[in-house]
C-alpha cells in the first residue's frame, strides 16, 4: 500500500515535468532541421501544394549584385573575369573624365539615403545596406574614383542640409524607374534618371557618343536593343539604363499627353526627352542549391513558376540555369522559347482580361486556363499581375475537364 501511494503521488507530479522536456529536446531538433511546424493546418496545406510561385531576386538568386558589363558614352565593355567594370571604365582613354564623373554622379545622386556599403573589420569585401542594385552601381563609382557619400555631401539638392532644393520621383512598379532633381551651378536644374533599360531607352531622345551628344535615331536604339540590353539580358543580367536631361525650369509633375507607364498611366514630362548616359549589365548569381530543390519540386508533382519584375530575356535566362525552364520540354528545336511558356506582364494582362465598355478589365478564368498550363515564367511582372497569377491558379477547376488533361499530358505538361 506504501509503494502504491508513492506511485500515485510521484506519477502524476513527474509526468508533466517528463513530458515538457522531452517535447522540448523533439521541438530543439525538428528546428535544427528546419522541420518544426507549429500550426499543424498548415501541414496540411503545405502537403497538398501543386505549384510554387517564386520571385527571382534575392529567392532564387543571391541578391548579391555586382556590374559585369556596361555601355558607356558609346564604349561597350563586355563581361571580363580579370577586372572589374568600374576599373576598366577608370582606365579607359575613350571614355573622357567628364563622362565618368557623370556617370558616378548619375548612380550617386539618384539612388536613396539607404543604399551604400561600408568596409568592416579590415575586409576587402564591402558590406551592402539598402537596394542590391544601387549598392552595385555605388561600388563601380568607386572603381571608376569617386566616392559616393562625397559626391551626396558636396551635390545641392541632394546633400542632408539641402534636400529642400531638389526633389526625387522614388521607384515604382508602374514606373519601373526614379528621378532625381537637383539646382545647376549655372541655373536651372538637372535630373538624372535610372531605370529598367528598355524604359529609359523608349524615354531618351539624345545619347552621349564619343564625348557629344547627338540625336537618337530609331536605327540605332533598335542596335542598343539587340547589341547591349539583348546581349547583356542573355548572359542572365539585369540592365540598368542611366539618363539625364537640363531644364530651365522645376515642372516636375506636369504630365506628358502621349507617353504612358507601363501600368497605361501618363508619365511624367520630366522623365522623358533624356539624353542617354549609358547602360550597365548587373549580375546576381543562382543560390547553387536552386536547381536540385527546383528538380526535387518536379519529382514530387509540383509546378515551379517564376514570377519577377526582371527583363524576359534576363528571367529566361535564370530559368533555364535554375531547371524552371527545359531545353527539352519548353523550347524549340533552334532554342527559342514555346508561346506561352514565358510572357511578359502587359501581355499576361490582355491574355486573361476582358474589357468592358468603360475599359475596365475584368478577369476571364477561361481564357487564364488556356495559359496557365504552359507559364513558367512571367517577367515584367506589376503586384497586380502576381494577384491575378494566384487567384487564377486558385479558381481553375481545370482537373475537372478529363479530356483537356489528357491532351496535356500528352503535350508533356504534367
Amino acid at each position: 500500500l506504501q509503494t502504491l501511494g508513492i506511485l500515485a503521488c510521484a506519477i502524476p507530479e513527474g509526468l508533466p515535468l517528463a513530458l515538457v522536456i522531452a517535447l522540448a529536446l523533439t521541438s530543439n531538433k525538428m528546428a535544427d532541421q528546419n522541420n518544426l511546424v507549429k500550426t499543424l493546418n498548415s501541414c496540411e496545406t503545405m502537403g497538398s501544394a501543386t505549384t510554387i510561385c517564386t520571385d527571382k531576386t534575392g529567392t532564387l538568386t543571391t541578391n548579391r549584385m555586382t556590374v559585369r558589363a556596361a555601355y558607356i558614352d558609346g564604349v561597350l565593355f563586355d563581361v571580363s573575369d580579370s577586372e572589374s567594370v568600374g576599373a576598366r571604365v577608370s582606365q579607359s582613354s575613350k571614355v573622357g573624365a567628364d563622362k565618368k564623373e557623370l556617370v558616378c554622379q548619375l548612380v550617386s545622386i539618384c539612388s536613396m539615403d539607404e543604399s551604400g556599403f561600408r568596409y568592416e573589420d579590415g575586409s576587402k569585401i564591402p558590406h551592402f545596406q539598402g537596394n542590391p542594385t544601387e549598392c552595385a552601381l555605388l561600388k563601380m563609382s568607386e572603381e571608376i574614383g569617386y566616392n559616393y557619400s562625397d559626391i551626396r555631401e558636396s551635390t545641392p539638392g541632394r546633400s542632408v542640409g539641402t534636400l529642400s532644393e531638389g526633389s526625387c520621383k522614388g521607384f515604382s512598379s508602374a514606373r519601373k524607374m526614379m528621378s532625381w532633381t537637383v539646382p545647376r551651378p549655372g541655373g536651372g536644374f538637372r535630373i538624372y534618371a535610372k531605370g529598367a533599360s528598355e524604359i529609359i531607352l523608349s524615354r531618351v531622345s539624345q545619347t552621349l557618343q564619343d564625348g557629344q551628344v547627338v540625336k537618337l535615331r530609331d536605327s540605332e536604339r533598335a542596335n542598343i536593343t539587340e547589341t547591349v540590353i539583348s546581349k547583356f539580358a542573355n548572359l542572365a543580367m539585369r540592365t540598368i539604363g542611366m539618363a539625364y536631361k537640363d531644364v530651365d525650369s522645376q515642372d516636375l509633375d506636369d504630365l506628358d499627353p502621349v507617353l504612358t507607364n507601363t501600368d497605361g498611366s501618363p508619365a511624367y514630362t520630366c522623365e522623358t526627352g533624356l539624353t542617354l548616359v549609358g547602360i550597365v549589365g548587373i549580375e546576381d548569381p543562382l543560390r547553387p542549391e536552386v536547381a536540385p530543390a527546383i528538380g526535387r519540386c518536379y519529382r514530387a508533382g509540383i509546378d515551379v513558376r517564376m514570377v519577377t519584375g526582371d527583363n524576359l530575356a534576363t528571367a529566361i535566362a535564370i530559368a533555364k540555369g535554375a531547371g524552371i525552364l527545359s531545353e527539352k520540354l519548353h523550347c524549340s528545336k533552334d532554342g527559342k522559347v514555346l508561346p506561352f511558356r514565358a510572357m511578359e506582364g502587359r501581355t499576361f494582362r490582355k491574355a486573361v482580361h476582358d474589357y468592358n465598355d468603360e475599359g475596365e478589365a475584368v478577369f476571364n478564368q477561361e481564357k487564364f486556363d488556356k495559359i496557365w498550363p504552359y507559364l513558367r515564367v512571367l517577367a515584367r511582372s506589376s503586384p497586380d499581375d502576381k494577384l491575378t497569377l494566384a487567384k487564377g491558379l486558385n479558381g481553375s477547376r481545370l482537373f475537372l475537364d478529363k479530356p483537356r488533361c489528357r491532351a496535356l499530358l500528352d503535350e508533356g505538361i504534367t
